[in-house]
């Protein structure tokens, strides 16, 4: 029955690694299941038979699908079942997205499908690397015109150690967490999230990456020998050549004149009687298919961007090659958050808000890693009029969802451990006007908000991109880059190289691409160029607007401090039925949250009632310290003395006698049941009874001074001379 089922094998990282065809998915164009030691991913393609009508672009979709059922596990939410795709599946996505895209022929219409989904997960086999090398290889053997194969895998640094796809033991101790993915000759995208690493060391694990994936490349190109299929012939998109040449002649001066300014609403208002002037007199020829005359006015525009660019060495906006758009910061822009951040550069700005909240509030991830909880979140924005348009809003697609974890990605290195700031941290970026790396801005502006939200940071990150473009001969020939690209630069340009990073190394990159890959000195030539512009923006722009973070919170923001108590002690602290724990942050109006290892972490608005909480919770996991102060309630009132309770379930006895500072002829006239009153224990006896003194307590806190006769005709409390009812002990 499966006569076509074909296994081949290599070894990647020292894990076997097999490639499977002819067994499943048998309709769609090719099917690989990509086994990479234990993990299973099911990896199709298919594309339609016909161009799409009316499209001028490659309508390619690339999902990832998680399976509960690949970690043994049934769905967390309602209907138990698989719903929209996780941010972590979403950003895998595009992790096979952006490498395979470049190689499809640019003139296609045909609809492609791309569909990877995990079956079974190893902890120490990614399934994302599986699904790259799978979706890979089904390309390639497919019948669908492509110029790959690609190869991804992670790279990680453990201990200045470059390792090619870490188990996951190692991944809890990396440095970098590096995805490289290229071709044969090229590297075709970079993802990385780091810890402060320079840029020659990111070159070196680039580089090793790239080893690593040429040895797979091999090992597909091997069976498309084998299998592959002829690819099939696909109607052009292109425009008539001289036809095109004809519209050129007829618009292109005036594409320049409009062209030729740093604002983007001129630009857009001057091509807009030019796109109409093509429109009347062209629209007769291409009746039915008017939306050829703007593909082709969008092709003009590329073809005078990137002369200036390469042959003139002229940006759109008259700055030279590497030189920074004018910069601005500013921090609390929004008076009741807890930390604003307004970062500008040129015609985009971002601002940032941040919000501390307690660690109970982290995000809950249900997902098929290991990780189960996100305490720092950063999300990002991008309504329609950033860019003057309108279109109403419809939550966060897959560009806001990968650009807010880029964001996430380069300040997570530099943000304090829960120990040394025990809060959740969320930051929000709303694009307010966009023209050209937004997320480069939005990393900028949240640091701002980091810093003025009071957020210790270990160092503060500054983002900003590089771009490329090439010759007619491709990469290999001559090229040239230049530092902050804006819109035009990157729509019409090859490269978007987005570096982030403190003033000791790199935090972060993404790299996408429009052309097949990167040589080694293109590489190197944007971090260089990064590197220093990085650098101008965190000394002349970010800190001389605020040099350090804020050593106060603000005070909307809730006060949050923590201690540790004993796992056993924890039944205690809570009470039963939640009531001890309960009537804590009532007394104090606090939350507290206490983790299974005996964290616990009190949060509230009162700095004061917040140390309150903490010191009743340590009294009830730990014994009272004798010749400790305490404040308690008076519980009962005896003949002899009163009750006192210090913290829930410790109460300890005040003699009459050690009542106050003075005579007491009785107890009700000094203290009466629900008095908040300070006490000092003076003594634990064998069987764990408290002995209290409010007269001790006065003296100490408030220097009051004993009278002489204080003690006089008073019975002296004795050792065991009464049992916690109060009554008489029989010898």
């Amino acid at each position: 029955m499966f006569e076509n089922f074909k296994v081949y094998e290599t070894e990647l990282a020292g894990r076997p690694l097999k490639l499977e065809t002819g067994m499943m998915a048998g309709l769609a164009n090719a099917a690989v299941m990509s086994c990479y030691g234990d993990t299973r991913v099911l990896c199709t393609v298919t594309a339609s038979a016909k161009p799409r009508e009316g499209v001028d672009f490659f309508p390619l979709s690339v999902d990832y699908e998680e399976k509960m059922y690949a970690v043994g596990r049934i769905p967390g939410s309602f209907t138990r079942r698989e719903g929209k795709a996780s941010d972590k599946a979403i950003l895998s996505s595009r992790c096979i997205d952006r490498p395979i895209r470049p190689l499809f022929p640019k003139d296609m219409r045909n609809d492609c499908s791309v569909v990877a989904t995990v079956m079974s997960v190893d902890p120490d086999c990614s399934p994302e690397i599986a699904a790259a090398i799978g979706v890979s290889a089904a390309i390639a053997i497919s019948d669908i015109p492509w110029a790959g194969p690609i190869s991804s895998v992670n790279v990680g640094l453990i201990d200045g150690e470059i390792v090619i796809n870490p188990t996951l033991e190692q991944r809890a101790n990396t440095d970098l967490n590096l995805t490289v993915s290229s071709t044969e000759d090229l590297v075709a995208m970079i993802e990385a999230g780091a810890n402060e690493i320079d840029d020659d060391l990111m070159f070196d694990c680039i580089m090793a990456g790239h080893e690593a994936n040429k040895e797979v490349v091999k090992f597909i190109n091997g069976i498309v020998a084998e299998i592959g299929k002829p690819k099939f012939e696909f109607q052009s998109n292109d425009p008539d050549p001289v036809l095109f040449e004809e519209m050129e002649n007829f618009c292109i001066e005036d594409v320049k004149k409009a062209l030729d300014t740093d604002d983007k609403l001129v630009r857009d208002a001057a091509l807009l009687p030019i796109s109409n002037a093509l429109h009347e007199k062209y629209d007769a020829q291409f009746e039915g298919d008017e939306a050829k005359i703007d593909e082709i006015l969008y092709l003009i525009q590329k073809h005078v961007v990137r002369s200036w660019l390469k042959d003139e060495k002229k940006r759109v906006d008259g700055r030279g090659i590497d030189e920074i758009r004018p910069l601005d910061a500013k921090v609390d822009l929004l008076p009741r958050v807890h930390g604003s951040g307004m970062f500008t550069r040129g015609q985009t700005q971002v601002l940032s808000i941040a919000t501390l909240a307690p660690v109970s509030e982290a995000q809950k991830l249900d997902g098929l890693d290991e990780e189960v909880t996100k305490r720092y979140i950063h999300h990002y924005n991008f309504p329609s009029y950033s860019v003057g348009e309108t279109k109403p809003s419809r939550g966060p697609g897959r560009r806001e969802i990968g650009h807010g974890a880029l964001a996430e990605k380069a300040l997570v290195p530099v943000i304090p451990s829960v120990e040394e700031f025990p809060y959740a941290i969320r930051v929000v970026s709303e694009v307010l006007s966009s023209n050209g790396s937004t997320s480069q801005g939005s990393i900028c502006g949240s640091t701002l908000a980091l810093m003025a939200a009071g957020v210790p940071i270990k160092a503060p990150v500054a983002g900003i991109s590089c771009g490329l473009i090439t010759g007619d001969d491709g990469v290999y020939g001559d090229f040239m880059t230049m530092v902050d690209i804006q819109g035009l630069e990157d729509f019409y340009g090859d490269m978007d190289f987005k570096v982030a990073g403190t003033h000791k190394g790199i935090t972060a990159i993404q790299m996408d691409l429009k052309v097949h890959g990167l040589t080694p000195a293109i590489i190197k030539e944007a971090f260089a160029k990064t590197h220093k512009a990085r650098i101008h923006i965190l000394d002349e722009v970010m800190l001389k607007c605020i040099p350090e973070s804020r050593a106060e919170l603000s005070q909307y923001a809730p006060k949050m401090l923590t201690t540790v108590i004993s796992p056993d002690k924890i039944g205690d602290v809570i009470g039963k039925q939640g009531k001890v724990i309960q009537s804590i942050q009532e007394q104090c109006e606090c939350t507290i949250n206490i983790e299974e290892d005996g964290h616990v972490f009190v949060s509230g608005l009162d700095i004061d009632k917040a140390k309150q909480a903490i010191s009743i919770v340590e009294l009830i996991a730990n014994d009272p310290e004798i010749g400790a102060i305490y404040s308690g309630k008076v519980t009962r009132l005896m003949t002899f003395g009163a009750f006192v309770e210090i913290a829930p379930g410790k109460e300890g006895l005040v003699h009459i006698s050690k009542l106050d500072v003075k005579r007491v002829e009785k107890v009700e006239d000094v203290v009466t049941v629900g008095d908040q009153v300070l006490v000092k224990v003076t003594e634990i006896d064998d069987q764990g009874r408290i002995n209290l003194s409010r007269r001790d307590a006065l003296v100490e806190v408030n220097g009051a001074v004993v009278e002489d006769d204080a003690d006089e005709g008073q019975d002296k409390p004795r050792k065991g001379g009464r049992d916690r009812r109060g009554f008489k002990k029989h010898d």
